[in-house]
């Protein structure tokens, strides 16, 4: 009887897991050649050479696992992006000093490239971004994941963002798909820059607000809409609600209603 119950369930999981071609091995294999692409750019124990050796052998068994297509040749996207590595290491050190600049807590650079995961989500996504452009399928945005899994942070590879960037704290930031962010732009925890709508029909519409540079934004601020935007130089407040635009060099706040009832006792 209690086979019979079993044949039963594994013939409807059959079916069910039927209609998906997830392979779940993708998600490791993104996972591991993420932490070889921080070695090889970022470890000075790890030789460039044999890293970048590596990440093309890795990169290729990923391209084998996602690209399901044999009129696709994706292992060709490699050369393309290991050319663009370069110019990613160069923001990317942009990006470490602005935030050790800016920073007071911060005391070497040293310390931003190792403990700050906000300067693991930027990372993270100039090289997803750099993979999505080449289109590649799945695996940048599940190099995304691995940001929003350790941090907190979730940037999506499709965001424009300029250089340097900086996020201090980083958790629960949200960057939309279709958000464009300029140069100097400061961002602090909680911060959202969403859509007003979520709606499969706004697919290929810009969704997400344009931060124009030297902007700096407080904790929880949220900024909706793809036709806001935030001018030059701004400072937006913590907890602030945005769904218009504001001026360049504009200070917008919360204002806050507090009332603290006395004890007389």
């Amino acid at each position: 009887m209690a086979t019979t119950i079993k044949q039963n369930i594994i013939k409807e999981i059959e079916v069910e897991k039927a209609k998906v071609s997830n392979l779940y091995r993708i998600k490791s294999e993104t996972k591991k050649f993420t932490d070889q692409l921080f070695l090889t750019l970022f470890d000075k124990e790890t030789d460039v050479t044999n890293g970048m050796d590596e990440l093309e052998k890795q990169f290729k068994n990923l391209a084998d696992l996602v690209c399901f297509k044999e009129e696709d040749p994706c292992r060709e996207i490699w050369t393309d992006f290991m050319k663009k590595l370069p110019e990613i290491l160069r923001k990317l050190n942009k990006d470490a000093c602005f935030i050790k600049d800016n920073d007071p807590a911060a005391n070497s650079i040293d310390e931003v490239y190792l403990a700050y995961p906000g300067f693991y989500a930027i990372a993270i996504y100039r090289l997803s971004n750099a993979l999505l452009e080449f289109g590649l399928p799945i695996v940048p945005r599940l190099m995304s994941e691995c940001a929003h899994t350790s941090t907190g942070t979730d940037i999506n590879p499709g965001a424009k963002i300029g250089n340097p960037f900086f996020i201090d704290h980083a958790t629960g930031v949200v960057i939309g798909e279709t958000c464009e962010i300029e140069d100097r732009v400061k961002i602090y925890q909680g911060v959202t820059l969403g859509a007003l709508l979520v709606d499969k029909n706004l697919r290929n519409i810009k969704r997400h607000p344009t931060i124009k540079s030297d902007v700096t934004i407080y904790a929880n601020a949220t900024i909706l809409g793809g036709k806001t935007i935030i001018g030059e130089g701004s400072t937006i407040g913590g907890n602030v609600w945005l769904t218009k635009s504001v001026d360049n060099k504009s200070t917008v706040t919360h204002k806050m209603m507090m009332k603290i009832n006395e004890n007389n006792e």
